[in-house]
């Protein structure tokens, strides 16, 4: 399969990446297990996840989806296949929204995070969200730090916005610190402006390797939700609200109409599209079995002609 370079980071990886946060949450070690299996077997070959998936299901603490992937790998054998891509700045409480970007929880949480994994470095480390209390050259010393130790090879933010973005470009430039060298913004047919018109030109004149995640605006694009009937069909129903007006139900008409035209899913048609963004790296999307993984991975070979990705442009204008 072709690969795409995440950025500088000399990493390329092929444009999907399998979404953690389902690790520990809607599905078991087990059947987690068996989708990891099945995610390489196909060829792919980026997981991403975060130091606090999955907490916010009962009786856990965070951390869940790392100890799974550790123990995988461990099982496995299969570090050299896969880049791990993790997050850090939020907090493992439940009830605790702060964001800690400080050097000192930086480098405690890396070292969580290494051991949950079970590896000896992290192949991107990413900001999770912004910490507007931490001066931004602290938030980079310390991966400065976790590079110089060989414990991460390259860094990345996600949820910035664009001002923050270029601050913290600008700093690595000026004090010669470490880069983010990807960003992991929500993108996908329904949710667009923000990315294109803030953050894209950034990402853009910066080199940064794009990694989406909703992709499937929380499984809206999958087209299992017609009505408000259909919020019950998974734990994050309730969030499908906000798409089901006209322009959502536009884009879902335009969605069957290509999936039925190149005898596949919508889901895989919105993220071929995503893939076919020039600026997009990779999209992140999760799976819950192994039939859903197989569906969704066929978006890397469905090569879609500029007449069917400016159909499905124009179908989602906003």
């Amino acid at each position: 399969m072709d690969k795409k370079s995440l950025g500088g980071s000399g990493i390329s990886i092929v444009p999907f990446v399998f979404g953690g946060n389902v690790f520990g949450w809607t599905i078991d070690e087990r059947t987690s297990f068996q989708l990891l299996d099945a995610f390489v077997d196909h060829g792919l070959d980026c997981i991403d996840t975060a130091d606090v998936y999955s907490r916010w299901a009962p009786g856990n603490k965070g951390g869940e989806s790392e100890t799974i992937i550790g123990r995988w790998l461990k099982n496995t054998g299969k570090r050299n296949s896969v880049v791990i891509a993790t997050k850090v700045g939020s907090s493992m409480s439940p009830n605790d929204s702060r964001k800690n970007l400080t050097k000192a929880y930086i480098i405690k949480a890396a070292e969580d995070s290494l051991r949950r994994l079970q590896v000896d470095h992290i192949d991107l480390y990413q900001s999770h969200y912004d910490d507007l209390q931490t001066p931004v050259q602290e938030t980079l010393e310390a991966y400065a730090q976790l590079i110089k130790e060989g414990k991460v090879r390259a860094i990345g933010a996600s949820n910035f916005g664009a001002e923050r973005l270029l601050e913290s470009l600008n700093v690595s430039k000026e004090l010669s610190l470490p880069s983010y060298v990807t960003l992991q913004p929500e993108y996908n047919l329904y949710d667009r402006e923000g990315y294109e018109k803030e953050l894209e030109p950034v990402c853009e004149e910066n080199n940064l390797g794009v990694i989406t995640y909703y992709s499937l605006a929380s499984g809206f694009l999958s087209g299992k939700y017609r009505s408000e009937a259909d919020f019950n069909k998974s734990k994050r129903g309730q969030g499908i609200k906000k798409y089901l007006n006209g322009r959502g139900i536009r884009i879902l008409n335009a969605l069957d109409e290509v999936a039925k035209n190149y005898s596949t899913t919508p889901a895989t048609v919105a993220l071929a599209w995503v893939i076919a963004r020039p600026s997009v790296t990779a999209p992140i999307a999760s799976a819950t079995s192994v039939s859903q993984l197989q569906e969704l991975a066929r978006a890397v070979s469905l090569n879609l002609p500029p007449e069917v990705i400016d159909q499905l442009t124009e179908a989602s204008a906003y």
